[in-house]
């Protein structure tokens, strides 16, 4: 094997290993335990100098800024995982490293690490959002931690709102528009000349069908997965959108030495 190979770990449906499979076509991204597939975190060990990076992205419930609609839609609160996230770096012991979370999560902290964090908003590397998220890039084998980011112009002034993974099919907020006018969203523009279809199953279809496009995913992206509607939702909110990753995958190749 030519490439690196990277260890994903809290993978989920994996849309960061995605971003880095696309961008760094050489490199074998291998994925770790995760819940949704019955795995546990906790009893994974990787072996020691085997892999050159880990990426992940552990559970951000705990310190977003939606915990408190997340609760009141009946969801438990994910507990704090960013220490396995570390114990796994340690343990795995690579050249470096990636953790991304939301903006409020704590930094990891792996000895033997020098790592940087990295604010990074979906539409400034080419997405439709406003998703911000947090990446922290961490090396061992020096202490420049910092990632060189391709941001590109801006193509729209009035970004959308990120997809919210825990919303289940609530509709994307109404935003006023440039001219003052009311812009009525997805959701509420196709349900209303849809008479006589389920008017919570349409919305619900429509909603997941915005979300994959927001996130820059493919119009068959699981279609035929077994998931539920809601659960395609919230798998595919809980990703990092896809132009993030490619720029992130891209800025650590370069940092790594590898154009």
């Amino acid at each position: 094997m030519n490439g690196p190979l990277i260890l994903s770990i809290f993978p989920g449906i994996d849309l960061l290993g995605r971003a880095f499979e696309e961008e760094w076509p050489e490199a074998c991204v291998v994925r770790g335990p995760d819940l949704l597939w019955g795995g546990d975190i906790k009893r994974f060990h990787p072996p020691a100098g085997k892999f050159d990076g880990v990426i992940g992205g552990p559970p951000c419930q705990a310190f977003s800024r939606l915990r408190h609609l997340v609760e009141h839609n009946g969801y438990r609160i994910a507990e704090n995982l960013i220490p396995e996230f570390e114990r796994a770096v340690a343990e795995a012991g690579p050249r470096w490293f990636l953790m991304e979370n939301v903006p409020g999560a704590p930094e990891p902290r792996v000895p033997g690490f020098y790592h940087k964090r990295h604010l990074v908003q979906d539409l400034h590397v080419g997405g439709a959002t406003r998703r911000v998220r947090a990446f922290t890039f961490g090396r061992s084998d020096r202490d420049d931690c910092r990632l060189a980011i391709e941001y590109v112009a801006l193509h729209s002034m009035d970004p959308e709102p990120a997809v919210c993974a825990s919303g289940g099919a609530a509709p994307i907020p109404v935003k006023i528009g440039g001219s003052g006018k009311v812009k009525r969203t997805y959701t509420e523009r196709h349900v209303a000349t849809r008479k006589g279809a389920s008017a919570m199953g349409f919305k619900t279809m429509a909603y997941f069908r915005d979300a994959r496009r927001l996130q820059g995913l493919p119009e068959d992206f699981l279609e035929d997965a077994f998931f539920t509607v809601a659960g395609k939702i919230k798998v595919v909110g809980n990703g990092v959108p896809m132009a993030m990753g490619r720029a992130i995958a891209r800025a650590v190749r370069r940092a790594s030495g590898r154009p």
